[in-house]
């Protein structure tokens, strides 16, 4: 076994690896960018290498770099996790030459299954069903679209060295079909350095299953069965189970066969999966589902494999690598209950999930037992940054049956504490909850499907969140209240007025923008009568030591969490988080005397691309520019019809959070 390990990766992966490494006996060092300094999984390592400045191809995509950070710290193997350089032949075939043992396949195993259109040729020799479509060299654009036509949209263009969902964009009729094909390939070469595509077809009911493989250096090669991940949004996967909901042994058996066949037409050897794409439209059947890619590496979601086989998947890859055959047979892996993985993103669903940097002013997952694990590597006061994937944990739940694991999924997502950042955590428990999903009526789809049930449009705060957010300021202001004189009219906050009921008004701004005026008055007998937008009710509260809210509203006793930045505050309670801004009327502030006539960044990133000039009209909708964000592409759009009036920033140019990006000329009325 390894003496010791570099994990050539950062976040939750590392961590992860880091325990298990930990466990064997194996020592670690880890590598960071001058971002992650302080990062948790820097803290975890026994050593650790600063690589470079934060973009990730100048620090975690640097191969002669982390092969020195290697060679300077003694270790004699390196994992690289998920992502970056864990799917680099270039990288394995450096590894192997420096005499460190690189933790995953052989560099040829990767490189037959990297190239996406290479290795549909090679599975349709080995007898493994492929999905129809365009897998050809030649790159040409009408080629690209004559093949679209003859295949029938709608299609789906991915980058061939994708993954993740970078480089891939479905089209549904050939006038978007060109604009669609630049944006793969510009998210192609930036990810990945390779901007080719292919072409393939849409199938309009999908479900996403895939199987875990696993290969020694002996030539065995078994399957841990499969995991269903067709809850997606933007072609990433949101949650992940298994085993898949309505599969039927015989399937089982024929996709495993499949998958095991992929494997050893390649000489695999480590951890992999096949991802495989079911057309549900009658069912799931084992005539209808077809190879999309293999992922020749450890994927995010290997923790509910982890939980229904009692297996360490980590510590099998560290077996295998060290030469050691599998720890099993395909007989002796039995299935053991259902287990649920959500992705918490740091992401505002009602905004097309646009990812989100800031603090994480409070972080309290559920409490981790043999029924739930949370996967992370991040910790209270971490920033999630505009560098790198915004994920904060994966939550994993596992139970004896799929109903009861579900249940436990949806009480840990109400039990999740998060606040500086907008999340994901209210929409994966609306997910858990939609009688749908419950159901297993799944597809990829499904998000859009069942939209305006897991994305309800924003509306006004509920007077509870209202409450508790009056009372964490009324609370926090009688506890500073001076008491250098307990007589003095002035240490008292009771609202008190000269000939008038004692009251205050407390004004807020809700995400809708609209403000709201709470009357609070101070009844004889204590506590308080908040006058809300949906009536009179009586609260009063107080808060512990370790800073919870205890409150009584009008009888009903509930406990919540307030946050603080600012003017802001974040109410965690029930399973609901509410970001409500106090407004102090006697401030000064400032107002936009043109509102709507800038366009600003809706988060920090990289301009990739202009799309207008000074002088143009747009409509309403049209795209302006196109922003790359946490590895990602976002297309900014007109918020109405208007003339362009200036443009600061050009591509390739960084821009920070509310930067003005487009300028619209100011109209005039006519007089």
């Amino acid at each position: 076994m390894f003496r010791k390990i570099l994990i050539a990766n950062r976040g939750e992966i590392a961590c992860r690896v880091i325990r298990t490494a930990h466990r064997m006996g194996a020592a670690t060092v880890a590598v960071y960018s001058e971002a992650d300094a302080n990062a948790m999984h820097v803290a975890m390592a026994d050593e650790a290498v600063l690589l470079g400045p934060p973009p990730v191809q100048e620090s975690y995509l640097l191969m002669d770099k982390i092969i020195a950070a290697a060679q300077r710290t003694g270790a004699d193997a390196i994992h690289p996790g998920y992502g970056f350089l864990s799917e680099n032949a270039a990288f394995a075939e450096a590894c192997a030459a420096a005499g460190i043992v690189f933790i995953g396949p052989p560099a040829d195993a990767i490189r037959a299954m990297g190239e996406k259109a290479a290795a549909k040729a090679l599975m349709q020799q080995a007898d493994v069903p492929v999905v129809p479509g365009y897998h050809g060299d030649d790159q040409d654009d009408d080629v690209l679209s004559g093949a679209a036509d003859e295949i029938g949209y709608p299609v789906l263009i991915k980058a061939v060295s994708g993954g993740g969902g970078k480089g891939m964009r479905q089209v549904n009729d050939p006038g978007k079909f060109a604009s669609a094909l630049k944006g793969a390939r510009r998210e192609g070469l930036s990810s990945f350095g390779d901007d080719k595509v292919l072409v393939e077809k849409y199938l309009e009911r999908p479900r996403h299953i895939e199987i875990q493989v696993f290969a020694d250096q002996q030539g065995n090669v078994v399957h841990l069965f499969e995991r269903d991940c067709s809850v997606q949004r933007r072609h990433q996967k949101v949650l992940e189970e298994a085993p898949a909901p309505g599969m039927t042994p015989q399937m089982r058996r024929a996709m495993g066969d499949a998958a095991v066949a992929a494997a050893k037409a390649i000489g695999y050897v480590g951890a992999g999966t096949v991802e495989f794409i079911a057309d549900v439209s009658h069912g799931l059947s084992e005539d209808a589902f077809f190879f999309m890619e293999m992922n020749t590496r450890l994927q995010v979601e290997h923790p509910v494999t982890e939980m229904i086989t009692g297996q360490d998947l980590v510590e099998w890859q560290l077996r295998v690598a060290a030469g050691e055959p599998l720890p099993l047979s395909q007989d002796e892996l039995v299935i053991d209950g259902h287990a649920v993985e959500a992705r918490v993103y740091s992401e505002n669903p009602q905004k097309k999930f646009l990812p989100a940097t800031g603090t994480l002013h409070r972080l309290r997952p559920p409490m981790e037992g043999p029924h739930l694990r949370v996967d992370t590597g991040v910790r209270e006061g971490d920033e999630v940054s505009m560098y790198y994937d915004p994920m904060i944990a994966k939550l994993i739940v596992w139970d004896r049956d799929r109903p009861s694991a579900l249940r436990r999924l949806h009480d840990a997502l109400e039990r999740y504490e998060i606040a500086g950042v907008i999340t994901n955590v209210n929409f994966l428990a609306a997910v858990a909850a939609h009688p749908a999903f419950a159901a297993g009526d799944l597809e990829t789809g499904f998000i859009d499907k069942h939209k305006d049930d897991l994305i309800p449009a924003p509306g006004p705060i509920p007077d509870q969140a209202l409450a508790l957010a009056c009372l964490d300021m009324l609370l926090a202001r009688q506890g500073h209240a001076a008491p250098a004189d307990p007589y003095s009219p002035w240490s008292l906050v009771d609202g008190w007025r000269l000939n008038d009921r004692g009251h205050d008004e407390l004004c807020f701004v809700g995400d809708d923008g609209d403000e709201i005026t709470v009357t609070v008055h101070y009844p004889t007998t204590g506590g308080y009568l908040l006058s809300l937008p949906g009536g009179e009710m009586p609260a009063n509260g107080e808060i512990d030591d370790g800073g919870t809210l205890w409150a009584d509203l009008d009888g009903l006793r509930v406990s919540a969490a307030a946050v603080h930045d600012g003017d802001k505050v974040t109410i965690l309670s029930g399973g609901r988080a509410h970001r409500i801004e106090r407004l102090d009327k006697m401030a000064l502030r400032d107002f936009d005397l043109e509102e709507g006539g800038k366009v600003t960044a809706p988060l920090p990133g990289k301009v990739v691309q202009v799309q207008v000039e000074a002088g143009a009209s747009v409509k309403k909708g049209d795209p302006l520019l196109i922003l790359e964000a946490m590895k990602m592409e976002h297309t900014i759009a007109a918020p109405r019809d208007a003339v362009i009036a200036n443009i600061p920033f050009g591509p390739g140019e960084q821009v920070e959070e509310g930067a003005e990006l487009v300028m619209f000329e100011v109209e005039v009325e006519d007089s």
